[in-house]
This record gives C-alpha cells, sequence and structure tokens, in this order.
C-alpha cells in the first residue's frame, strides 16, 4: 500500500468520528472565543470510561492506559482502530490510533476543542472545524453529547471486525 493511500485511509476513517458531531450545526456561534474551555478533569470526566457512538460506528475511552479502541463501518467497509486518547490543553482531546481495513493500516490523529458558556457546552474538530452545540442547557436528548454512553461498546465487535479484516491479509 501506497503512503498516499495509508494517507486517504486514515483520513477516511478519522472522518467518519467527524461526523458524529458536525452535522448538530455548522454556524459559528457568537461570544464562542470569550468562552472557557473545559478543563481537562471535565474532559477526562466526560470521555473516560465512556463509548462515542457514531453513524457507523464506535470508539471508547478506556481509564486503564488510556487506551483508545474504535470500530467503524464507513460505508459499508469495515475497519478498526486502536491506540490512546490524551488531553493537550485545556478543553482539547485528542486520540490516536493505528487503523486497519482489508485494504491496509494507517495511523490517524483526531482532536476535539471543547468550549463552555453558561451551561452550554460547544465542540468543534481541529483544526478546522465549526462549533455547534455539544450540550444544551438543559440537556436535550438530541445533543451530541447523549451519544456518549457509559460502558465499553466496543470491544464485542471489535473482535469481530478484527477477525474480518484479518481474514484477506
Amino acid at each position: 500500500m501506497s503512503t498516499v493511500q495509508k494517507v486517504l485511509l486514515a483520513a477516511a476513517l478519522a472522518g467518519s468520528m467527524a461526523t458524529a458531531g458536525s452535522a448538530a450545526g455548522t454556524r459559528e456561534h457568537a461570544g464562542i472565543e470569550t468562552s472557557k474551555p473545559l478543563s481537562n478533569a471535565e474532559i477526562y470526566k466526560l470521555y473516560g470510561k465512556n463509548s462515542w457512538i457514531w453513524k457507523a460506528g464506535a470508539g471508547y475511552f478506556a481509564v486503564k492506559a488510556r487506551t483508545f479502541t474504535a470500530w467503524s463501518r464507513e460505508n459499508g467497509a469495515v475497519s478498526y482502530g486502536i491506540g490512546r486518547w490524551f488531553i493537550t490543553t485545556p478543553g482539547k482531546l485528542c486520540f490516536n490510533a493505528d487503523w486497519h481495513a482489508k485494504n491496509g493500516m494507517a495511523a490517524a490523529t483526531t482532536c476535539f476543542s471543547h468550549r463552555k458558556m453558561g451551561g452550554l457546552i460547544y465542540q468543534k474538530r481541529e483544526p478546522d472545524g465549526k462549533w455547534y452545540i455539544f450540550r444544551n442547557a438543559p440537556s436535550q436528548t438530541t445533543d451530541v453529547i447523549a451519544k456518549l454512553r457509559h460502558g465499553d461498546y466496543v470491544s464485542s465487535r471489535l473482535r469481530r471486525i478484527e477477525a474480518i479484516v484479518g481474514q484477506d491479509k
């Protein structure tokens, strides 16, 4: 697999994660630059021991060794990622993973920034995403944060996808 193919694979896989929240809205929100970033503790509490359910997959943020595992079935193609999640600056969550698919493996790092204003929490994919409401005040069932669920919703499917991806290698 060429370097270009690996980069395209990683971009497609990481891109599937962005659609989990970006569909929530694309207009910039007034005053977002003056809002406060979530603290490292707030980010840890939001993601640690939780799974982020995506349209075509899920990612799990384990507390032990800050392991990140994920699976995707984007456009019918199965893949899985294994790596780590980390908090860089206040309000910024990142995860890097080696993504495996039938056509190869590629590394990808994905980051999201989080800010709060009153009871609202905003999120955007870095580096060039648009801010959208992650959690309203009060929370609504349609909020992106509702896609974070306590527990591991990844491991059981991950093992099956690892077997499928590994069959043709």
